[in-house]
């Protein structure tokens, strides 16, 4: 984990210099540590309605939001796809968001700012077509916060304490347990989560659901951008004990994870994600187009506009000529493909980009941390992890959901 964690300070810094108004002032100084007799953070009140980004049927909220999406086909033709949530969804899914705050301070407040509403609208929104959505606030370490790992690593110690502990993690199991204990009802739960808001959701499966009553609940956690540990040859008893990788879309209490890369630019020697340091032990990867393994077409969805997560780089037309296209999102259909891959430094999902030259549709897709030549390889693809299987993920609630349901786990 260590290795991931302090890439994360770094690359945190890269994945936002293509937008000035995401970099902290020149003059900002590294955060202060708290007085070690300092007053724990007061818990947030997570029965505040302002607590959370995303609750079941709330108008005007983060996931209160268009998912219409174009999709783009080889031969350019386009066709308007319509989308809306389900109120009577048969299950739940909470969602914690990777590091995308810009506050200055080490933890960042309990304001939405765009920063935030952005990532739900790119990670987690269309999920309420098959699940009731749950998405707290909760005060993240932020990007100038993450200069704190940099620092506990260049002292020998242990960075990774500082995700699994402290007032980011207090908040999500605060909000988990309010969510249990006053919206659950016995339903069904899918955990998501990404990079920050994966490692976090790790630390509270192995803490408060890993062997417990409540694990029978859990329909299934998608846990991306991050590096979850199984011994060789086998699906459990690394990262946790009791918590099996998902072969199957008819599996339910099981784990989807990957870190995606390019076919073309597979992870190097020293890559932050799909590497682990116990020689019993390897990285786990779980193909979202094909579970039981092998390889498939993603059903991406990707911003119209090109934007991610942290950023908006140049976009090409999707089409040319180039034609109008007003959805928030566009799908294009056949030219991603994915399987989980092994090289001599990793184990992570290989993308491949299927563009033809011959065809209007264009070619290749964003989602690089950098550009052109200056890309950061050993980051891969972890800006749109989210984005590129959103199509397969939701479907895999779905049929999770039904799954879950038949073995008498619905509410």
């Amino acid at each position: 984990m260590k290795h991931i964690l302090v890439a994360a300070a770094a690359a945190a810094s890269l994945s936002f210099a293509h937008s000035a108004a995401a970099q902290p002032p020149a003059n900002a100084q590294p955060p202060a540590q708290p007085a070690a007799d300092a007053p724990p953070p007061k818990p947030n009140d997570y029965g505040d309605p302002k607590s959370w980004l995303c609750r079941p049927g709330r108008k005007g909220d983060a996931c209160d939001i268009d998912e219409t999406a174009t999709i783009v086909a080889a031969d350019g033709k386009l066709t308007r796809e319509t989308w809306a949530a389900d109120p009577n969804a048969p299950i739940d899914c909470f969602y914690v968001y990777p590091t995308i705050s810009t506050d200055p301070t080490p933890n960042s407040d309990m304001t939405a700012d765009p920063a935030e509403l952005n990532v739900v609208k790119q990670q987690f929104a269309r999920f309420a077509s098959k699940c009731r959505p749950y998405a707290p606030m909760y005060r993240q370490i932020t990007l100038a916060g993450l200069r704190r790992v940099l620092a506990a690593a260049a002292a020998g110690g242990n960075p990774g304490a500082i995700f699994e502990q402290g007032v980011q993690y207090d908040d999500v199991k605060d909000a988990w347990n309010y969510y249990l204990q006053n919206e659950n009802k016995g339903r069904g739960v899918v955990l998501i989560g990404h990079s920050q808001g994966a490692f976090i959701l790790t630390s509270l499966i192995r803490r408060e659901i890993d062997g417990k009553p409540i694990q029978a609940r859990v329909v299934s956690a998608i846990l991306l951008g991050t590096t979850l540990e199984v011994p060789k040859g086998k699906d459990v008893g690394g990262s946790f004990k009791n918590v099996p990788l998902c072969h199957s879309a008819s599996q339910t209490g099981c784990v989807i994870t990957y870190a995606s890369f390019r076919s073309t630019v597979p992870p190097p020697a020293n890559t932050l994600f799909g590497k682990v340091a116990d020689p019993t032990m390897t990285a786990a990867c779980t193909n979202p187009v094909a579970l039981a393994g092998g390889s498939g077409e993603l059903h991406a969805y990707l911003d119209r506009t090109g934007r991610t997560i942290t950023s908006t780089p140049q976009l090409k037309p999707w089409v040319t000529p180039e034609q109008t296209i007003d959805t928030p999102w566009v799908s294009v259909p056949g030219l991603l493909t994915a399987k989980c891959a092994t090289n001599e430094n990793a184990t992570y999902l290989e993308v491949t980009v299927n563009g033809n030259a011959s065809d209007p549709r264009v070619d290749d897709i964003t989602g690089d941390i950098g550009a052109g030549g200056n890309v950061a390889a050993n980051w891969g693809l972890h800006l749109i992890d989210v984005n590129l299987a959103m199509g397969n993920l939701v479907d895999l609630v779905g049929q999770q959901a039904r799954a879950y349901a038949a073995k008498g786990g619905s509410r």
